[in-house]
């Protein structure tokens, strides 16, 4: 699903048109028409704009799915994102990544792997992608769910990463 698609899908789920959507992302209405159908990529700028106006955790997953060419979390679009589904996922790819990283023999230097051994550790990666992305939808339920602010839980999260000194 593209950055257009996601951002006319929040707008009519919102019951808006295009031109209160353009007003609140700052942005002329022609340019909101043209991301929707496609005809323009959306800019940095709107999509900083839409999710940070709006504070909604798709915006910013497709926001990121559009700026990495989809080398992030994709939205579930066809998922049951109810709580308690993205609770029990997240246990169930947690549970099977926390498995396949303890038989990756990750101690290993690449020139003393197998080809089994570099199986293992790609299980591992892709275990772990799997779990990021129930944890990621598992926040976004919880968010909606309970009255957390998107880009409050993960400012504080930055925060306290800084004040560990693991980021600058």
């Amino acid at each position: 699903m593209s950055i257009g698609d996601v951002l006319q899908d929040y707008r009519k789920q919102q019951g808006m048109t295009q031109e209160e959507f353009a007003d609140q992302v700052l942005v002329d209405r022609s340019s909101i028409a043209k991301v929707e159908t496609g005809k323009r990529p959306a800019t940095n700028h709107l999509m900083r704009q839409a999710a940070s106006a709006f504070d909604d955790p798709r915006l910013y997953i497709a926001a990121a799915e559009e700026v990495t060419g989809g080398a992030s979390v994709p939205y579930l679009d066809g998922a049951d994102l109810h709580k308690a589904a993205t609770h029990y996922k997240s246990l169930e790819e947690g549970e099977e990544a926390l498995a396949a990283m303890r038989f990756a023999p990750i101690m290993k230097r690449n020139d003393q792997m197998t080809e089994a051994d570099k199986a293992a550790v790609k299980a591992a990666i892709m275990e772990s992608i799997e779990a990021i992305t129930a944890f990621t939808h598992h926040i976004m339920a919880l968010c909606r769910e309970y009255g957390f602010s998107w880009r409050g839980v993960w400012k504080e999260h930055r925060a306290d990463l800084k004040a560990k000194q693991y980021m600058k």
